[in-house]
């Protein structure tokens, strides 16, 4: 991880810990090329989890947006989500 991105991942994890009570409801948005492997990816990632997950295909249909509503436990569990699907190719994080 490059430095840029660990202090991104700091600074989220403080903010997370100042503005709720954990555990607490995220919402997670993500961008990715419309691939049904890498929408299934992101869905596995929360899989057993009781996450409500909402896709919507871009008017061009070259993306898919993907909201991820979960209750998770603490900032780190929120963080290490982020990071298991950031090896999807072509995923933006929202």
């Amino acid at each position: 991880m490059d430095k840029k991105t660990e202090e991104f991942y700091v600074r989220l994890k403080e903010e997370l810990s100042n503005t709720s009570l954990w555990p607490s409801e995220y919402l997670y948005k993500f961008i990715v090329p419309t691939d049904q492997n890498k929408i299934s990816t992101i869905e596995n990632a929360f899989n057993n989890m009781g996450a409500v997950i909402k896709t919507t295909e871009s008017k061009t249909g070259k993306y898919t947006s993907v909201s991820v509503d979960v209750t998770m436990k603490n900032p780190d569990a929120v963080i290490e989500k982020y990071l298991q699907v950031s090896t999807i190719e072509g995923i933006i994080s929202l």
